[in-house]
């Protein structure tokens, strides 16, 4: 692994995990909930995404080779932030985010998933992940709109308005945007799994 990369994952996983740090001490110190901050699948991915650079990073100063783990952690990291990248500018973009400082919302929505993409594009795994694979990486999305929904059916606060079925119209329409997404899943999955197919 050259310096550069070593030096870009880390600085991107710093990058990342301090920003969701001075988030969360705003959010905390604003009276919100602390739960709240983490059923945002924006922190979550981005925190996955931080520490799949991080250890990235910490593998290329050790000079050991990456083991078979990594790089399907890879791959879910570069989904999950491809999507949040795309769901934010298709649905998210002209909400009001609140108390989100813009500089973190830039890393976040921004910033990571053309980070966190390019990583995966331009050093690609070898071997290039299987359907299985990319399959299993929709285990963690799938289990986060289910607690979603009912945490925010039992709390009456939801993470994301398309998920708030008193918002957008019923859960018919939550369920519609719930398809929309999971597709965009899918896609974007089978992008990321052609790219490194392509590069090995």
């Amino acid at each position: 692994m050259g310096a550069a990369l070593i030096v870009v994952r880390l600085a991107f996983g710093v990058l990342t995990w301090a920003a969701i740090g001075i988030q969360f001490a705003r959010h905390v110190g604003a009276g919100f909930p602390a739960l709240n901050f983490f059923s945002y699948f924006t922190i979550l991915a981005n925190g996955i995404a931080g520490g799949v650079l991080l250890v990235g990073a910490y593998l290329g100063l050790a000079r050991r080779a990456p083991p078979a783990w990594y790089d399907r952690a890879r791959g879910a990291a570069a989904l999950y932030m491809a999507v949040v990248g795309l769901v934010f500018a298709a649905l998210l973009r002209d909400v009001d985010l609140g108390g989100l400082l813009p500089w973190v919302n830039t890393v976040h929505h921004y910033v990571m998933p053309m980070a966190v993409v390019a990583d995966w594009v331009l050093a690609p795994p070898t071997p290039r992940p299987t359907w299985r694979d990319v399959v299993t990486f929709f285990a963690f999305p799938v289990l986060y709109v289910g607690y979603a929904l009912v945490r925010g059916a039992a709390v009456g606060w939801y993470p994301y308005p398309f998920l708030n079925p008193a918002v957008v119209g019923g859960y018919g329409m939550v369920a519609i945007f719930v398809v929309g997404i999971i597709a965009t899943f899918f896609a974007t999955g089978w992008g990321l799994r052609l790219s490194a197919a392509r590069r090995t």
